[in-house]
């Protein structure tokens, strides 16, 4: 024994942190169109070798190639870029509004657009999606009035969630999405439910989840996936490896052993791993699950491989764990300036319809701003007191009427 070394135990470290150069070099980055697409209906077995490639279909010359290539007619992915760059715009704005006092707190998608907007566009409106604070995007691919999330923003009078959730903590049923929730791991277990009930009823809606990398590490996930994978529930799980949950980076939930779209195979289910910067990869990829699901071929877990180009909210300071530089130089790029050099090969686009369109989305930013802005922000404006009683019970039980009497309303 006299012999033998001592134990040690290892702490993962990023290989970069402030002060020093980013460092991307030793990432597996298969080339655009170089990863297999399997038949949909194949069997889990035949496929275990796709979470450990990546799924691309903008090539270095912007077009689209490969068997992932949705062939999508250029008003797809035109209506996804002004979706996308909505959504950037939205966020630089009300981010700045936080700054001003005008609201608690602010949570923005930089760098990760294409997810939600790409999802959003693909699903059936009757799906559901259970979604985290950074898909913002799906809401405005869906044409979500831009005043009600600023109202829901300031928690004023007209808030259309009536006081009751964080800012950008956003709920819009009827626009296929979930109330989110502060607490990621609930995401998977709600969206594998939900799908398991429309299964259970005989319906043809399937469900669709989100949470970040970080998430895999919790209890939450694994009874999710465990479910998912027994009663073959219609959902796609998509885990967003930005490589920064918070504070700490991705080798803590377990980056540097394995990727996370591995995980999967443990539960005997399809994993996927996929640019999270390229609009039509992540288009093909939640068609292909989609299309399982439908076919009662059961759950697909995708890792959308991106990168969180802002602080984790208005409340973090990412210049003190990270290279200030490292978002610049991210090897996968912006999402929205690839979606637009795409549509510019195509012929389809040019830069001078592009600047006139950013600045259109900016006036329509602006002016949804002044409207919420005029009827009142965080702690001008705010729902009435009796509104906190509503929606408690379905029938008010005596506390809640006797607690209203107290008040006088």
């Amino acid at each position: 024994m006299d012999n033998q070394p001592r134990l040690s135990l290892h702490i993962p470290e990023p290989l970069a942190r402030p002060g020093d150069d980013p460092a991307f070099g030793g990432m597996n980055l298969p080339a655009a169109g170089e990863t297999r697409r399997p038949p949909v209906d194949a069997g889990e077995a035949t496929m275990r070798d796709m979470p450990f490639g990546l799924i691309r279909v903008m090539g270095e010359d912007h077009r689209a190639i490969g068997p992932w290539n949705p062939h999508l007619e250029p008003e797809i992915p035109f209506k996804g870029l002004r979706a996308m760059a909505l959504t950037r715009v939205f966020d630089d704005r009300l981010f700045r509004a936080h700054r001003q006092g005008k609201t608690s707190f602010y949570i923005k998608s930089t760098g990760e657009e294409a997810i939600g907007v790409a999802q959003s566009m693909m699903l059936d409106p009757r799906d559901m999606c259970f979604p985290t604070y950074r898909v913002l995007g799906w809401l405005m691919a869906r044409d979500y009035p831009l005043v009600d999330l600023v109202n829901q923003i300031f928690s004023n009078a007209v808030d259309p969630l009536r006081g009751r959730q964080l800012p950008t903590l956003y709920s819009a049923r009827d626009y296929g999405f979930y109330s989110i929730s502060g607490n990621l791991g609930n995401r998977f277990g709600h969206a594998v439910g939900w799908a398991m009930a429309s299964a259970y009823k005989g319906d043809d809606r399937i469900a669709l989840g989100y949470v970040g990398e970080g998430t895999t590490a919790e209890g939450d996930f694994h009874e999710a996936l465990t479910f998912a994978s027994v009663y073959r529930a219609p959902v796609i799980l998509c885990v967003t490896n930005n490589q920064w949950a918070i504070s700490s980076f991705s080798g803590i939930a377990g980056a540097d052993e394995t990727t996370f779209a591995a995980k999967a195979l443990a539960y005997g289910i399809p994993g996927l791993r996929v640019d999270g910067n390229d609009f039509l990869a992540i288009w093909a990829a939640t068609q292909w699950a989609a299309q399982r699901a439908r076919l009662n071929l059961g759950a697909t877990l995708i890792e959308l491989f991106t990168y969180r180009a802002a602080p984790h909210s208005s409340a973090d300071d990412p210049a003190k764990y990270r290279p200030a530089q490292e978002a610049r130089e991210w090897p996968l790029g912006d999402p929205i300036d690839r979606l637009k050099d795409h549509l510019i090969a195509c012929g389809a686009w040019d830069m001078d319809r592009h600047d006139a369109m950013m600045a259109t989305l900016d006036e329509e930013v602006r002016a949804a701003v002044r409207q919420g802005e005029a009827i009142g922000t965080l702690g001008q404006s705010k729902p009435e007191l009796s509104a906190m009683f509503d929606d408690v019970f379905k029938e008010p039980d005596w506390r809640v009427i006797e607690q209203r009497r107290e008040l006088g309303i």
